[in-house]
């Protein structure tokens, strides 16, 4: 199972699905991740924390927890 964490810098992945439950799926399904979305990694910040991506047309960080929840292809 590949991750968004394992993702690098200018690498285009597909989500696939993801994990997590309540309130935390919900806030990454709210920032327009959602399966079969693109998602191109822009910036891993030097200590890997955060990760800052584009999603949708718009720019995003992510903290290495939440992108260890995205199972991504």
């Amino acid at each position: 199972m590949k991750t968004l964490k394992d993702a690098k810098i200018g690498q285009t992945v597909v989500v696939a699905k993801l994990h997590g439950e309540g309130a935390v799926r919900r806030r990454i399904m709210d920032m327009g991740i959602t399966k079969n979305v693109e998602v191109y990694v822009r910036k891993v910040a030097p200590l890997g924390d955060p990760i800052e991506v584009n999603v949708r047309g718009y720019e995003l960080s992510l903290r290495k927890a939440d992108a260890e929840m995205i199972e991504v292809y």
